[in-house]
Formats: C-alpha cells, structure tokens, sequence
C-alpha cells in the first residue's frame, strides 16, 4: 500500500498490520486500528473503483479496465472478452495486482461481477425494450 499513499499519507504510516476497507460507502481505504491510524480516498494516488460512483470506474489497476468498457463491450457484442484477455495477461506474467490493485487483489472477482451485471442488463434489455435499452438504466 506504500506506493499507492500520497508523500503526506506515507509520512504518516506507522510500523503496524493494515488492511483495506471493502464497504463501498465509506471514505476509509486503510486502517489500523491497533496504530489507530486511517488513510482516506484523498491519500491515495488512484481511484479506487469500488469506492467510485462516477466514470471511470477502474476494475483492473493492471491493465486499465473500467466498468464502462465492460459495459459497452456486452452492450456491442453480447459478451465480453475482457475477462479472457486479463487471464491471458497473468498467464504471461504481467499481472502485479498485489501493487497496483488497492485491495492487493486479483481484480478478477470484480471484473467477474461487472460482466454478470451487464449481461443481465442486457438480456434484459433485449427481452423488455432491445438491445439499448438495457444501458440507458444505472447498472
């Protein structure tokens, strides 16, 4: 996590165990709560995607995949090959998730979790109103 602190957060940073905070809603991206010691969205260089209500969306910190790209890939194609292409890219070593991913994660489960959201999207979309009109509601 120290590389991803901004210079004034990382001074801050004591010799204690952190752990990220998952809960979407709260500004909390790191604690301690043995060093009773908290890092927020505003210490961190990236944005953190499961934190984010706004595009960009980043879902991938390795290779730059957003929400959005997931999203308009099913809403062109019917499917997307985003999740193939990240496994290729591990497969061939180029994945450093335990450093640019904020969770320290594989950014798969979440990758995962977008598809789902929009083929479901899209599928509803195709049964009730067409192919668009699955990507004009919030998905």
């Amino acid at each position: 996590m120290e590389h991803l602190l901004k210079e004034p957060a990382l001074a801050r940073l004591a010799d204690y165990s952190y752990y990220f905070c998952a809960m979407p809603t709260c500004s909390v991206v790191y604690f301690s709560n043995e060093a009773d010691s908290y890092f927020h969205r505003d210490d961190v260089k990236v944005r953190i995607g499961l934190k984010e209500t706004e595009d960009p969306v980043l879902i991938c910190s390795c290779f730059g995949f957003t929400e959005k790209m997931v999203l308009d890939e099913i809403r062109e194609n019917g499917y997307s090959t985003i999740p193939d292409t990240i496994r290729a890219e591990i497969k061939a070593g180029n994945c450093v998730c335990e450093i640019k991913n904020p969770s320290g994660n594989c950014c798969l489960g979440a990758v995962t979790q977008v598809v789902l959201k929009g083929l479901n999207g899209y599928a509803r979309g195709l049964s009730a109103k067409g192919k668009e009109a699955y990507y004009e509601e919030k998905i």
